[in-house]
């Protein structure tokens, strides 16, 4: 082995983020440069990097990042916000793990409300027969039959929130996610998406 064009001693140490490896007369690559970001996804746009329909994809939302990033998750076509990507795939497995919990708020408008439909669904203990974690959800605005609610997951269950409103006879016509965790959609524009924060990368990694 050669490091930086010398032969290197037994136990001299390297950096490969620095240094200039080389076995075998091959250059061992640099580790791969990790980018963390939030996506504001607009509706319309599938959560996957192609798609056999022909469909807008995520994938040139995040375009000119510089590097190929992959959806920490999903949002369905129809629903917008909050979607984190990244290329560290240890990370996206952490956040997307069951037992971590990280917990999901999303803003939702429906339309056949009534207070005892409210009641149902955030009681809601079960989802077609399967059983589900707590869901915290509060009325934010009602008017006539329609209102807009926060909605608090505690897992990623496939369409949890269309279908638990479904299931309580509320039809959903606009989903937005505000937070994943610790993190928190804010003023970013639709389409638009910035790099997570050191503190913000931390926070979700330190999720119990």
């Amino acid at each position: 082995m050669r490091l930086n064009g010398n032969t290197a001693a037994l136990g001299e140490r390297a950096d490969p983020d620095e240094d200039v490896i080389e076995v075998d007369g091959v250059r061992l690559p640099k580790p791969p440069e990790y980018v963390y970001l939030m996506l504001h996804k607009p509706r319309g746009f599938v959560t996957t990097m192609s798609d056999e329909q022909g469909r807008r994809t995520v994938r040139e939302l995040v375009a000119d990042c510089g590097v190929r990033v992959y959806p920490v998750g999903r949002l369905d076509l129809n629903s917008e916000g909050l979607l984190l990507m990244t290329n560290d795939g240890e990370f996206a497995n952490r956040v997307m793990h069951p037992r971590h919990g990280i917990s999901k708020t999303y803003l939702a408008w429906v339309n056949g409300f009534s207070a005892e439909k409210l009641q149902t669904l955030s009681t809601m203990k079960t989802l077609e027969g399967e059983a589900i974690s707590r869901t915290e959800v509060r009325l934010l605005s009602a008017r006539g039959d329609g209102a807009l609610l926060r909605i608090t997951i505690h897992e990623g269950k496939n369409r949890q929130i269309r279908r638990m409103c479904a299931q309580a006879a509320l039809h959903v016509t606009r989903l937005r996610r505000i937070s994943e965790g610790p993190v928190h959609l804010g003023e970013l524009a639709s389409g638009a998406w910035r790099a997570l924060t050191e503190e913000e990368i931390s926070a979700l990694m330190q999720q119990p």
